[in-house]
């Protein structure tokens, strides 16, 4: 676990909006090191903006994480910048709904590009340079945040896709905390699992080279894109106030981060259908408003 974060450094992908831009805002109020990372050019430029005017040193990359390539070469930079860094946020994510079976084989390798292999390449890049430096020194620390959501474990409707990349992403992630327990008393993991938060996840597709337009979606993709426009844009639960939870699961070595708590509820319902071998239940057990009016609106004519 960190406690003193003043002087480290931290690699944020996904850091132009959302929780990776409120995460390097808490990073430079507190002294760190800053490596921001985001495909999108303009908005990296301002959160690179805003950290060093806060007083942080910053290395700022315009990077597809899907891409080997370009991870490789971040992690390369980052190490002659800084060297090992001491808290890595696999953050950057994108979305896309619609049936399962109506998904592209450019949906599936846009979304578990980014989504999977994103978190995929920050683990595998980065864990073996804090393994280094921890072995090393015993006094460094580092702890590595991935983010899923709860997606990844509700299985809702119209939005499979998505669904398996976070699902993917939870199990990486609980996987490499049992790893590094193996190896390592001085790396801690978390798992972010967000439920419905004001970010820029819902207009991701402004990011995507092959981004279809309106008139080639699905009823279902644009019925689900509707309402995860709606139910995310409405969220109370604010991208900053999510973000000072990482950094409070990052001092405490807390694993699983939730933003929304009481949606635990509908988590139990699956493991309790999964152990006594029921058929999936409802997923909107707690808001069965929600489902009816989705299979109202793809049964209609």
């Amino acid at each position: 676990m960190i406690q003193d974060f003043s002087g480290k450094t931290a690699v944020l992908t996904g850091a132009g909006s959302g929780f990776g831009l409120e995460c390097a805002r808490i990073g430079a109020a507190r002294g760190m090191n800053l490596v921001l990372v985001d495909v999108q050019q303009d908005a990296l430029d301002r959160a690179a903006a805003e950290a060093e005017a806060a007083g942080a040193q910053v290395l700022a990359r315009k990077v597809d994480v899907a891409s080997a390539t370009e991870m490789e070469a971040l992690a390369a930079a980052v190490e002659e910048r800084f060297g090992a860094p001491h808290f890595v946020f696999n953050n950057a994510g994108v979305g896309a709904g619609g049936l399962v079976w109506e998904n592209s084989v450019a949906d599936w390798e846009w979304v578990l590009g980014v989504d999977l292999m994103g978190v995929v390449h920050g683990v595998r890049l980065f864990t073996p340079m804090m393994l280094e430096a921890a072995a090393k020194d015993p006094s460094y620390r580092g702890h590595i945040t991935n983010t899923a959501s709860m997606a990844g474990l509700l299985t809702a409707p119209n939005m499979g896709i998505y669904n398996a990349a976070k699902a993917a992403v939870v199990s990486l992630t609980e996987t490499l905390y049992q790893d590094l327990s193996l190896v390592t008393d001085q790396i801690g993991a978390s798992l972010l699992l967000p439920y419905f938060v004001p970010t820029g996840i819902t207009s991701s597709e402004r990011n995507r080279p092959d981004a279809p337009g309106n008139e080639q979606l699905t009823k279902a993709q644009l019925i689900g894109q509707a309402m995860s426009n709606k139910a995310v844009s409405s969220g109370k639960v604010t991208a900053a106030e999510v973000a000072h939870k990482v950094f409070d699961a990052i001092s405490a070595n807390q694993f699983y981060v939730f933003s929304h708590p009481k949606a635990l509820g509908n988590v139990q319902s699956r493991m309790e259908n999964i152990v006594s071998i029921t058929n999936p239940a409802d997923p909107f057990l707690a808001r069965p408003e929600i489902g009816a009016k989705l299979r109202e609106q793809l049964r209609a004519p």
